[in-house]
């Protein structure tokens, strides 16, 4: 049920619109630190926003993973077409569609690990619903947002590879948003979601399918508005895998996966509708991944 709804959104989301991340060893890439600052709704209310996102991640560590002396380079290109409509339903939640088109380029320096070259990687794709804020008597108290996204194999992949730009299974991953503003200039804000995996049905040499661990993630921020529209903070992201992968059906003994990552970052409103997100993050406590530096670099505009 859950594969036909990711397959029905996927289709829905080239209908809408036709355009031509850190590494772990059976997880899909998922968003890890790419969203941060006001997370809980749009910066400029419903319409069209257009989102280009550069990623770069460094690793040289590689946590329960071949004992090889490697250094790997992922540069990632976003782009995200968001649409939030003027529509307004019972309990004054607002419907909306959220298209991202990833792109992945590997740069790998190992003895015994391969990379794919660069290519497209798999679509994100999903209806949300966001509800209109909470007002209080100095502006916005608290905004929320739900969305049902599905992580879609579109993208570039050789089983022969121990990299890919794209996973080769279907993901169900959804998440809640939202962000608390304590007072007017200081706020926290956090997305949490509940990732589940379909088999791959080509996982290389060896194995007839596997299918990865169902998992946790959230990304979590703080800042505070030091002037109009200047808001530098913290930002963080963590994963966990709550349950095994399987390899033909038989658990994998192997740590789950986990990481965490924590550094700054800052939101410049450049104005009402152009925005400027800038997020580092430095890992650490990883397990069945790599762990290193990532930097994320986000432009929302709207239209």
């Amino acid at each position: 049920m859950i594969k036909k709804l990711c397959q029905a959104t996927s289709a829905a989301a080239f209908a809408a619109l036709s355009v031509g991340t850190a590494w772990g060893y059976d997880e899909p890439s998922v968003n890890l630190g790419f969203t941060s600052f006001l997370d809980g709704g749009p910066p400029a209310g419903p319409g069209f926003y257009a989102t280009p996102y550069f990623n770069y991640y460094h690793a040289d560590r590689f946590k329960d993973g071949p004992p090889v002396d490697s250094k790997l380079n992922v540069y990632a290109e976003l782009i995200q077409a968001v649409y939030q409509s003027d529509l307004k339903l019972p309990t004054s939640v607002r419907p909306g569609f959220d298209l991202i088109v990833p792109f992945a380029t590997f740069d790998l320096s190992s003895p015994a690990l391969r990379a794919n070259s660069g290519g497209m990687g798999d679509v994100l794709a999903g209806p949300f619903l966001q509800w209109d804020p909470i007002m209080g008597k100095q502006g916005p108290i608290f905004m929320t947002r739900v969305e049902f996204q599905c992580i879609t194999p579109t993208g570039k992949y050789d089983p022969t590879m121990n990299l890919n730009p794209g996973a080769n299974f279907f993901s169900f991953d959804p998440y809640w948003s939202g962000t608390l503003f304590i007072t007017p200039k200081w706020t926290v804000s956090t997305r949490v979601h509940y990732l589940w995996n379909d088999e791959n049905t080509n996982p290389g040499p060896g194995a007839s399918k596997k299918q990865a661990g169902q998992a946790v993630h959230l990304n979590f921020a703080t800042d505070y508005e030091v002037f109009k529209g200047f808001r530098p903070g913290i930002n963080g992201y963590y994963l966990k895998q709550v349950t095994g992968s399987t390899t033909d059906g038989v658990g994998v003994a192997s740590p789950m996966e986990e990481v965490l990552g924590l550094g700054p970052g800052f939101l410049w409103s450049i104005t009402k509708n152009n925005h400027l997100f800038v997020n580092t993050y430095f890992e650490m406590g990883a397990q069945s991944r790599t762990e290193g530096f990532r930097l994320n670099l986000r432009y929302v505009y709207h239209f």
